[in-house]
């Protein structure tokens, strides 16, 4: 099954105001993967982390740059 825009942008903002929000003390700036399931890979490169999260978490997850709104989803 497919999602429509509307319901990965809710998927992609409960995801990173779960999972994301509490890194901006310690980590604004780098890059985080978030799969659906809360797993996340961390990094200050953002392809180093899209390869990690291809690797570790598989399709379906969401990279947020930490502290911004900019948001890319692995397929």
């Amino acid at each position: 099954m497919t999602m429509d825009l509307h319901e990965r942008n809710r998927l992609a903002d409960q995801l990173y105001k779960q999972y994301g929000k509490p890194l901006e003390e310690h980590h604004a700036g780098e890059y985080v993967a978030i799969s659906p399931q809360g797993q996340r890979v961390l990094g200050g490169n953002l392809r180093q982390v899209l390869a990690q999260a291809r690797e570790a978490l598989g399709p379906g997850s969401f990279v947020f740059k930490v502290g911004e709104r900019a948001v890319w989803k692995v397929r």
